[in-house]
């Protein structure tokens, strides 16, 4: 938790989403969206035997890491979007990705790494093998990232209640849940009540979007005041990711879809706060 004085959120987007996986482009674009930073992106997985990361290349290192420090961009996580369409369950060598995933957040200086578990189905959701493989699997990689003082923050897009019995199960401080605003919001469930379930401790970071249709200041599915206050009274703190939440009508417009979002994003939850301590 961050102290008193310390800035409680902060506004980053997804390198992917803004068609600039693990380009050198995505941190200047960051900076001219008015991002505080950027979620990068191992990179696609496909049929590969590993990610294919540039960021394992010592010059890629460098040179990715100097521009965001010159840019004053941080990235607070580092994703396996390729876990969306791959199975985590039947990736014989989930451990290795997830090393590469650890070593990479050691190269950018990140503290959380998301991992979708779209791409593994249903059948874990329910007791049976697929459901303690996959308890056994999270539980050995959260021990991973916890041994090198790291956080593995999971999608599962199930509903809060589920979601902590998960997280009994697996039994590790190395995994929390990578809460996504669109989850609840497509479930027709109210994602404060979500939030209010899942716990301040079990919330590493939050995907702030919802659906491609309208930007998030123009689309009346949510009401992200009432999440703010959610999120105060929780004393959470953390970083507000953006995902979607793009106009439909105008997909590629990156510059104009994640340059409207991040600043509603922060015309709520920063300038709030900003008047708040003021006074």
């Amino acid at each position: 938790m961050c102290a008193q004085q310390q800035q409680q959120y902060r506004v980053a987007a997804c390198d992917w989403m803004m068609l600039k996986r693990q380009k050198l482009g995505e941190f200047q674009l960051a900076k001219d969206i008015n991002a505080d930073g950027v979620e990068v992106d191992m990179g696609p997985l496909g049929k590969r035997v590993l990610f294919d990361n540039k960021l394992r290349e010592p010059a890629f290192q460098q040179l990715f890491r100097r521009t965001a420090d010159s840019l004053g961009i941080a990235v607070p996580s580092i994703a396996m979007s390729g876990f969306f369409a791959q199975s985590f369950l039947e990736r014989e060598n989930y451990k290795d990705l997830i090393v590469d995933c650890l070593n990479t957040m050691d190269v950018m200086g990140a503290q959380v790494a998301f991992l979708p578990l779209g791409g593994s189905g249903n059948d874990w959701k329910q007791s049976g093998e697929a459901r303690q493989e996959m308890v056994r699997r999270l539980h050995e990689v959260g021990e991973m990232a916890l041994a090198r003082g790291k956080v593995i923050a999971i999608r599962t897009q199930q509903d809060a209640r589920a979601d902590l019995a998960l997280l009994k199960e697996v039994n590790s401080k190395g995994i929390k849940i990578y809460y996504n605003l669109q989850d609840a919001v497509d479930q027709g469930l109210c994602p404060c009540k979500e939030l209010k379930t899942l716990g301040t401790e079990n919330i590493a970071q939050i995907h702030a979007s919802l659906t491609d249709s309208v930007t998030l200041d123009k689309d009346p599915r949510i009401d992200l005041h009432k999440v703010k206050k959610t999120l105060d009274k929780m004393k959470w703190s953390g970083w507000l990711v953006v995902e979607r939440s793009r106009n439909a009508q105008d997909v590629r417009n990156v510059r104009g879809n994640f340059g409207t979002n991040v600043a509603y994003l922060k015309e709520i939850f920063l300038k709030t706060n900003q008047i708040s301590q003021t006074k």
